[in-house]
């Protein structure tokens, strides 16, 4: 492949690229080189559904068909992601979640975008910060808490560090190397930066289900838009966050220290535009999931459309851009061969035109169709 390739550092060079299943050599060509440009497969941490598909109710065989649609939208990794529900519930999801990721790696599927892990986000929420979740919340302690501790394909959780036992909790996952997101909370800046300390290295879409910023109160936000180790993700619709905070936001992180996620839910290019958001009805209307009573209930873009958003109406570069979308998550959650153009890591790459559009994707060196 030719064209203007994205380094792990933002920057972008005119080359070429070689490849078999891993990155094989990388050039510089002064003749050019091709006007495309190429990046690494995105790797998205947060979806709760899209096509129709909702990972709280979806088998094993459906997980890997929306593995293959995603895909076919530029996301060669990602992270299904069960929402508050009775513990129970949760089993099962997580039980569905570990069946497709053995069978894709006993199927060693090569159109599909790799499931990197479960995402947990909830029930260990604050009751003040529910957002669309139902009202099931629990504190991150005692015995629901060892059942999710013990869940073998959990490597991504959101819970609220200021709950009774948030602290310990956060010690305790990241101790199991699963990152811990701080997100669905009410935590004032002292508590945030607690959970920092003890081990926190997320937050959950920034600014959505957060206490707010305020001058004199400054909360979550403010831990989140500060240097410090924990990644600050971020749904960029347009719609969860407007574009001049996004713009802000990145400004304040700077590309090192963001993550951008979808977000999104089974209404995503679904057939229907009508349809349960985990347990409550909702529906697609200005430009997001909502519930009926309006509230945002996830986003439907897929992560090349969060990219254009970053790069046409916050002012990102296309290589930052790349940055956010796929190396600092792939890194976040370990899978640090992936998310990165460099000789040696997976030849998951995309190509895009010069006005982004998706011309195609590539997985572990094979082009999909």
């Amino acid at each position: 492949l030719s064209g203007c390739i994205a380094r792990p550092d933002g920057s972008l060079i005119r080359g070429r690229i070689t490849f078999t299943d891993r990155i094989t050599a990388l050039e510089s060509a002064s003749d050019g080189g091709g006007e495309d440009y190429i990046l690494p497969g995105f790797v998205d941490l947060q979806v709760n559904g899209s096509h129709g598909i909702d990972v709280m109710n979806a088998a094993p065989d459906a997980l890997a068909t929306l593995s293959r649609h995603l895909a076919r939208e530029g996301a060669t990794a990602w992270m299904p992601t069960a929402v508050t529900a009775p513990i129970e519930k949760i089993a099962q999801v997580h039980e569905s979640i570990a069946g497709a990721i053995e069978n894709s790696r006993r199927d060693n599927s090569a159109d599909a975008a790799a499931i990197l892990g479960m995402h947990l986000e909830g029930p260990f929420i604050s009751p003040l910060r529910l957002g669309a979740h139902p009202a099931l919340n629990l504190e991150p302690r005692g015995d629901s808490f060892q059942r999710v501790l013990a869940m073998r394909a959990l490597r991504l959780i959101t819970l609220a560090p200021e709950l009774p036992g948030g602290f310990d909790a956060i010690r305790r996952l990241a101790a199991r190397a699963v990152v811990v997101s701080i997100g669905h909370t009410n935590a004032t800046l002292e508590e945030a930066n607690a959970g920092i300390a003890a081990g926190a290295r997320m937050f959950t879409h920034l600014f959505n289900a957060m206490r707010p910023l305020n001058h004199r109160d400054p909360g979550v936000i403010a831990a989140a838009l500060a240097p410090s180790p924990a990644l600050a993700a971020i749904i960029p619709d347009g719609v969860h966050v407007h574009p001049a905070v996004l713009r802000l936001a990145s400004r304040a992180r700077g590309k090192d220290g963001m993550i951008l996620v979808t977000d999104k839910v089974a209404l995503a290019k679904a057939s229907t535009s009508e349809k349960n958001v985990g347990r409550a009805r909702g529906s697609i209307r200005d430009g997001a999931a909502r519930l009926d009573d309006g509230t945002l209930a996830g986003s439907i873009i897929s992560m090349l459309d969060g990219v254009r958003v970053m790069v046409e109406r916050a002012g990102v570069s296309i290589g930052d851009a790349a940055v956010m979308a796929a190396t600092n998550p792939a890194n976040l959650v370990g899978a640090g061969d992936r998310g990165r153009i460099q000789i040696g890591a997976r030849a998951d790459l995309i190509v895009l035109s010069r006005t982004l559009e998706l011309k195609s994707v590539f997985i572990a060196g094979r082009e999909i169709s």
